[in-house]
């Protein structure tokens, strides 16, 4: 199989962890970004310096005309407060985009297999679980069968953290020397974090159960 692999590479430190594993593994990485009008487009200028900071080819997809489509998560409308609190709580439903994963792997596969590539990564895990249904393993699994029909060469969706939390991702980071300060996580576009978002307060919890300071600015 060809060591040759896709990465989604939003760049959040879920899948900044992820691409760094890749590349640990010794795979020819090809990282893909895509702007589909979410409010935090400041993770794109974080996966851009990454990349280039790692010699990584790196495609930026602008999709956000399909913006139109996603509506009702509050990451991709400005009229739509992003909730606050931890994952677990059911307000953090507002952050779900419709379908995306299904749509941004589905796009990913398609470049896959134009460039030849036998593998996408991306980045769910576990604790993604209660909210986001397309980060779920059943979902990677069908996602998995509905690939092999769909094209004559195969292309496996791979989560190296899909069974680990994000307490896990950041212990396997820093084991392995990984500047977190380089990711954006929160879900607010602004200077600094908020530090109050789903995605910022879970990320300083991993920061703390790992004994370890958050590199990076709050509010």
């Amino acid at each position: 199989m060809s060591k040759k692999i896709v990465v989604i590479y939003s760049g959040g430190m879920d899948s900044f962890t992820v691409l760094h594993r890749a590349i640990n593994e010794g795979y020819d990485v090809h990282a893909l970004s895509f702007n589909y009008g979410q409010r935090h487009l400041r993770e794109l200028d974080c996966a851009k310096a990454v990349c280039e900071e790692l010699g990584v080819p790196h495609l930026v997809t602008d999709i956000s005309a399909i913006n139109v489509l996603l509506q009702g998560s509050s990451l991709t409308s400005n009229e739509i407060e992003v909730a606050e609190g931890h994952y677990s709580a059911q307000n953090m439903k507002s952050t779900v985009v419709p379908n995306r994963n299904m749509i941004l792997l589905s796009l990913a596969v398609g470049y896959a297999v134009s460039i030849e590539a036998g593998k996408v990564f991306y980045g769910a895990h576990s604790g993604d679980h209660t909210i986001y249904p397309d980060c779920r393993p059943e979902f990677v699994h069908a996602m998995n069968d509905v690939t092999r029909i769909a094209n004559f060469e195969e292309v496996e969706i791979a989560s190296p953290f899909l069974n680990e939390d994000k307490i896990a991702i950041v212990r396997y980071g820093l084991e392995h020397g990984l500047d977190y300060s380089k990711t954006w996580t929160c879900y607010n576009g602004r200077e600094k974090s908020c530090g109050k978002c789903g995605s910022c307060v879970e990320r300083l919890e991993a920061f703390q159960l790992n004994s370890v300071t958050d590199p990076i600015e709050y509010e």
